[in-house]
């Protein structure tokens, strides 16, 4: 298992969630990692990315303020710290890695591995 996400479960509107994603020392620093989501019904869609080499950051409208993508470099592990959590988060969450661009990394396509995606209801 190149990665491996946990931290899912059941919250309720308003509450705090972390997901994190331990990669494989396989996937090295050349790995930008990322977020998505899918909802039922829905396709899966960008949450956040971060560039590994400089730490930078970037997020999706629906999230961005609410959620904190950030790194652990000696555990060569992602966090998505979830905050104010509403009703309409409630998907399966990937994390990915791949060696991705500005341009790309917003892409499902630009990330080479994905890990089995972990679980996030929000009740109201």
């Amino acid at each position: 298992v190149q990665l491996q996400a946990s931290g899912g479960g059941l919250v309720q509107a308003g509450d705090s969630l972390r997901l994190s994603c331990a990669a494989s020392e396989r996937i090295n620093s050349d790995y930008n990692r990322a977020w998505f989501r899918q909802a039922p019904g829905k396709e899966r869609e960008f949450i956040a990315a971060l560039r590994w080499s400089s730490g930078a950051t970037y997020y999706a409208d629906s999230v961005k303020g609410r959620f904190t993508i950030v790194r652990d470099r000696a555990e060569n592990t992602v966090h998505l710290q979830m905050g104010s959590l509403k009703p309409e988060d409630t998907a399966v969450y990937y994390c990915a890695a791949g060696r991705t661009i500005l341009s790309t990394m917003r892409r499902e396509a630009s990330y080479n591995f994905w890990g089995q995606g972990t679980q996030v209801t929000v009740s109201s």
